[in-house]
């Protein structure tokens, strides 16, 4: 388990804190464990504390009054949630929601800390600037591969990013959809097709990579069209 004492060895640019600022990030923190399937925070709510995650894995997606869903983001170990720190610097409310995927542990700094940081370090203020640039970044990329890819070459990209090194997926057609941003409908109908080809074998709520090079073929046909 992270130490409180080096949990700002998880964040390089931290490590390197002016004499004074490091402290007292330590000494107004707080250290928490959350578990799995947690809402931390919600639309229309209000962020108090900068959140830093050290362990785990954040889901940060957006509803539809159709209810429709598309995950944004996801924050992992080592990264700070961008949206809350946009919220933080607006004085605004959330717009999207934020769930635990794993148990998480992470630190958070309250609102009144975080803005005492920002004027006082120029470390902090690069750390919090590039993180944002990086995210928003992620998010342009997020924009253009709805509106201009199409969505059986984005599932099976997701299929086998969410399997990794494993052979299958726990995730119902509900949850897959809000990960490609389009109706249940849409990637139910291409799953079925992906299991005619044999890529994948279907079980409620499990998804069976069969046939990964097929899988890996597909994405690449996409490439040799636009050639």
């Amino acid at each position: 388990m992270v130490m409180t004492s080096r949990w700002t060895d998880r964040f390089p640019p931290l490590a390197a804190l002016e004499d004074g600022i490091a402290q007292s990030l330590h000494d107004n923190s707080q250290l928490v464990r959350i578990a799995a399937g947690t809402e931390i925070f919600a639309p229309g709510k209000h962020a108090e504390h900068m959140v830093l995650l050290l362990e785990g894995t954040v889901r940060v997606l957006q509803s539809a009054e159709n209810g429709r869903e598309i995950v944004l983001y996801r924050v992992q170990a080592g990264e700070t949630c961008v949206l809350t720190t946009a919220t933080l610097l607006a004085y605004g409310d959330y717009e999207a929601s934020g769930i635990t995927e794993t148990d998480i542990t992470a630190v958070l700094v309250p609102g009144r800390v975080f803005e005492d940081l920002l004027a006082r370090s120029a470390i902090f203020r690069r750390f919090i600037f590039a993180a944002c640039f990086k995210r928003i970044s992620e998010m342009f990329q997020v924009v253009e591969e709805v509106a201009f890819r199409r969505v059986d070459l984005r599932l099976a990209e997701r299929l086998l990013a969410l399997a990794g090194a494993r052979d299958s997926i726990h995730l119902t057609h509900q949850q897959l959809a809000s990960e490609l941003g389009t109706a249940r409908e849409v990637v139910s109908r291409q799953l079925q097709e992906f299991q005619r080809r044999g890529w994948i074998a279907t079980a409620r709520g499990e998804i069976r990579i069969a046939d990964p090079d097929g899988l890996r073929r597909f994405i690449a046909s996409e490439g040799a069209l636009r050639g």
